[in-house]
């Protein structure tokens, strides 16, 4: 019979549940064995009996009974994936706008998906071998949706993805998005604070506001610049993260984004040369990362937001030189609750401008 095996907690695993390191560690050993080696005290942490739920440290030895004692199990099979193409190496790390230890931000350019799905086999997930190195396979820890651009975070090593997946969904990372709008709110910002549910009869690809079942969701808005009452350049940021939160939450409005045919329908679209794809950009990421450090970044607009940016008037710094938000306090669950500003009833003169009035 084998020796009892020894295992030494890495840095990686600092933190985590010991039931977590079996999954990644020893992913044929099944939970219901883990759980047996702790009751008969065959599981030992540090030298004491361990149970599934424990938390383990870095430098701590978990100890296990002998490699005889686990039932044979068939090998887990392991999805194929293609290799990728130097071509699609290149596209992933072009993408890369900030690195460090344990974190890439890329870039994401709109109409890629963030992960597959049954139809699609073109998406970010499979891009990210590109990036594999001897601290393995980059991991998502937050997406953006297929057709929305701009600053997304990937984890280099598991531990630092925990770390992240805490800040998001402990909503301590602040994502500030920019979006192009039909027509123009009448006071320079407010919040919107209405409750997401999925719409019934859309299989789940859309949500709509439900006051009586819908999860909490909240965006703070407010307009950079206008376009008379034609559009509007507007700052978003969700306080919540729930699917298509910042693209129902506009439309609920009254100013879909403008590319937006799902929530806005042909009113979601200009004439005057204006793309018709989703003007939706991810513009800044601000994280803590682990040991103290911050990751800020700032991500370049797509080509055709750029040039809707441009033919309406707007300057793109503009956007990065807002004074810091006042104060903004909690808005009625049903509505938006907007903030009283100078700026209203202001109409912009421009020479070239497009002409007035809502398209």
């Amino acid at each position: 019979m084998s020796e009892q095996r020894t295992f030494t907690v890495s840095d990686d695993d600092d933190g985590i549940r010991l039931d977590r390191w079996f999954k990644r560690h020893m992913p044929d050993v099944s939970f219901n064995l883990v759980s047996r080696w702790a009751r008969t005290g065959q599981l030992r942490l540090a030298g004491k009996r361990a149970v599934p739920g424990d938390r383990i440290e870095a430098g701590q030895e978990i100890r296990l009974p002998p490699v005889e004692t686990q039932p044979a199990r068939p090998a887990r099979r392991q999805p194929r994936r293609d290799p990728l193409t130097e071509e699609e190496e290149r596209f992933v790390r072009d993408m890369v706008i900030y690195e460090d230890d344990g974190a890439f931000v890329l870039n994401k350019p709109p109409g890629l998906a963030t992960q597959g799905g049954t139809k699609t086999t073109h998406h970010l997930d499979r891009l990210l071998d590109g990036l594999a190195d001897e601290r393995g396979r980059p991991k998502l820890v937050h997406r953006l949706d297929k057709d929305t651009s701009g600053a997304l975070l990937v984890a280099r090593t598991a531990r630092s993805a925990g770390h992240f997946a805490k800040a998001f969904s402990g909503r301590t990372a602040k994502k500030v998005y920019w979006a192009l709008v039909v027509g123009v709110p009448d006071i320079a910002e407010g919040t919107i604070d209405a409750p997401l549910a999925k719409q019934p009869g859309t299989g789940g690809e859309k949500m709509h506001i439900d006051e009586e079942h819908g999860l909490p969701a909240k965006t703070r808005w407010r307009v950079i610049d206008r376009a008379g009452n034609r559009a509007a350049w507007v700052e978003l940021e969700p306080l919540t993260g729930r699917t298509h939160q910042l693209r129902a939450h506009m439309a609920a409005m009254g100013f879909p984004i403008v590319g937006d045919a799902k929530y806005g329908g042909a009113e979601a679209f200009l004439t005057g040369g204006i793309s018709r794809k989703l003007h939706l950009h991810a513009r800044r990421l601000r994280i803590d990362a682990p040991a103290g450090r911050k990751i800020d970044v700032t991500a370049d607009l797509p080509a055709h937001i750029a040039e809707s940016l441009a033919t309406m008037g707007f300057e793109a710094s503009q956007g990065d030189t807002l004074p810091p938000r006042a104060a903004v306090t909690a808005a009625p669950r049903r509505a938006a609750k907007p903030k009283a500003s100078s700026r209203r009833g202001e109409r912009r003169s421009r020479g070239s401008a497009p002409k007035r009035g809502r398209r």
